[in-house]
């Protein structure tokens, strides 16, 4: 099974400035791809699988506070990380942010 199959939703390729803070570690990076359940983060920082995340999202017109639990990191690159929230309220907003995207590729 590939992770493309793994997958519960369609990500788009985006190009969104994030900040990331974990237990031990925060960093900035941007976000290449994107889905209501899980996103890749292009960034330097050192981050181990398993961790939960705070996502800081910077959308053209809002800045999105989402927590995830990082998938599988690649040194230097970035991390996969699969997105968990309070309740479907916050998905749903998550999701229209995602739709509404001007530029999406």
């Amino acid at each position: 099974m590939t992770m493309q199959e793994r997958r519960s939703a369609e990500r788009v390729h985006v190009n969104l400035p994030a900040r990331w803070e974990g237990l031990m570690a925060e960093g900035r990076g941007s976000i290449c791809d994107l889905s209501p359940t899980g996103c890749f983060v292009l960034t330097g920082g050192e981050i181990n699988s398993g961790q939960l995340v705070r996502l800081e999202v910077h959308f053209r017109n809002e800045i999105k506070f989402v927590w995830g639990h990082v998938v599988y990191a690649v040194p230097e690159m970035g991390f996969a990380l699969r997105l968990v929230f309070a309740n479907n309220n916050e998905k749903h907003a998550l999701q229209r942010e995602i739709e509404n995207l001007p530029d999406r590729n």
